[in-house]
């Protein structure tokens, strides 16, 4: 066992990647959800396919699909934004991208962030319906469905991660 994570993923691949070309057998597993989305793996996935290694998924908890099937919205076609960033430049680049999806949306926050980036998506786009995850495919989970605001009025102490599934099909210019 060794672990693998963002602070040593791109040290590590190179020697993991030796060891698939040497025979040996590796699983990529994530005590919080499914590696390589929003989670280390990607560059060792990358590695081992460039080196011509077989990889074989195989399913296991995905927060993101949980909250998006539990969610009660549109689940046709959906969108993935993955972590929203902390810088503002950035941020305001992926509100954009939120805002003009014309979807539904799934994305991950860090509970030290989720009122604020609730309450800029009240901003940006309205006060949409939303599913508010924590904790998903996990022993404590909870799932709280509604617009924004009541959400928000609802929201505890936040904990854990989360995981937000928000409607944003058909947004007209809120400005």
């Amino acid at each position: 066992t060794t672990s693998l994570h963002e602070h040593n993923e791109n040290r590590k691949t190179s020697s993991l990647v030796q060891r698939l070309q040497r025979g040996e057998d590796i699983a990529l597993v994530s005590d919080a959800g499914t590696p390589t989305v929003s989670d280390p793996g990607q560059h060792l996935i990358r590695g081992a396919i460039d080196a011509g290694i077989r990889v074989e998924p195989i399913p296991g908890p995905s927060a993101a699909l949980a909250a998006l099937a539990a969610s009660g919205l549109p689940t046709g076609t959906f969108s993935f934004l993955g972590f929203p960033p902390t810088k503002a430049s950035d941020r305001s680049q992926w509100l954009d991208a939120l805002r003009t999806a014309g979807r539904t949306v799934v994305f991950f926050e860090a509970p030290h962030r989720i009122r604020q980036t609730l309450d800029e998506i009240i901003t940006a786009v309205g006060d949409r319906q939303i599913a508010l995850g924590r904790e998903l495919t996990k022993a404590h989970e909870e799932m709280v469905r509604g617009p924004i605001s009541v959400v928000l009025a609802s929201l505890r102490e936040p904990r854990g991660e989360y995981t937000v599934v928000i409607d944003v099909g058909q947004i007209t210019d809120i400005g």
